[in-house]
């Protein structure tokens, strides 16, 4: 089968599932893990007959796309903020919204990347946050941490393959103690409400774990409490305190911050328009 017209078929059998213009981007990502072409080169080699192997490898992918497993899933891998991460089943797929945070917070410190400050993730994952900003922010000592053990271990890979010297700890947030000092905090919890599954894709919902996502309805920020908790505790003055939130929640959220005594609350949109990330500091911080 020529490149193009298995170009064709992922078009054809993926369009009412995802929409012609992903159903071509899906495409493009599993062409590009499994022969190696970059989108100009693909273009280029429609005529190309894909090798038997490499057809294979093509149709499965395209078999579990149909059933609705994410594409990260199954190639194993996510791109965020310049570089690849492994992903699985235990961890979430790391989304653009987190991209955005993390830009926030290095563009925060750009003009101290050279300072030895403390930076401490919560609910760290597959770890993109924690070893993006090690990646960009070097001199910075910086922490993941998460309450499971399975996600720990992909961070800690993650960490190793690109080279971001990130210590992890395993550890539930809603007991966690330390005495410990950070002059940065930051944290993507669960936030999404029971009554908002409904609006979420099935793939979402079957494939990705449910510990990262959900809250209960009569308590969503649960995790945000504790973690603003936290942080009156252990960020030291001037120290800032990042989340990204729920973006329906976000009048709540400032809130509850300000009743904790933060300051220099800023709510910020994503590039979707929506309530997606704060920053604050403890009383007497800088902005």
């Amino acid at each position: 089968m020529k490149i193009g017209d298995l170009a064709e078929q992922y078009k054809i059998e993926l369009e009412s599932l995802y929409g012609e213009e992903e159903a071509t981007a899906l495409f493009g990502l599993s062409a590009e893990h499994v022969l190696g072409l970059s989108p100009v080169k693909l273009k280029m080699a429609k005529h190309t007959l894909a090798t038997f192997v490499d057809l294979q490898k093509l149709l499965s992918i395209l078999n579990d796309l149909k059933i609705g497993k994410p594409i990260q899933h199954i190639l194993g891998v996510a791109h965020f903020y310049g570089s690849v991460f492994q992903v699985n089943e235990n961890v979430l797929i790391p989304r653009p919204e987190t991209e955005e945070l993390v830009d926030w917070m290095i563009n925060d410190h750009a003009t101290v990347r050279t300072q030895k400050l403390k930076v401490l993730d919560i609910g760290t994952g597959s770890g993109c946050i924690p070893i993006s900003l090690k990646t960009y922010l070097p001199d910075f000592d910086v922490v993941g941490l998460d309450i499971s053990p399975e996600a720990i271990s992909v961070a800690k890979r993650n960490a190793d393959l690109i080279g971001a010297g990130v210590e992890f700890i395993e550890a539930n947030i809603l007991t966690y103690q330390t005495d410990t000092k950070f002059d940065v905090i930051v944290s993507n919890p669960p936030y999404i409400r029971e009554l908002e599954k409904q609006q979420m894709h099935n793939h979402v919902l079957a494939h990705e774990p449910h510990l990262a996502l959900f809250v209960t309805d009569d308590d969503p920020l649960v995790f945000y409490q504790a973690i603003a908790d936290f942080a009156l505790t252990n960020l030291n003055l001037n120290g800032r305190l990042y989340f990204e939130i729920n973006e329906y929640l976000g009048a709540e959220m400032m809130e509850m911050l300000a009743g904790k005594g933060f300051k220099n609350i800023e709510l910020r949109k994503d590039m979707q328009g929506k309530d997606r990330m704060i920053r604050t500091t403890i009383s007497g911080g800088i902005a």
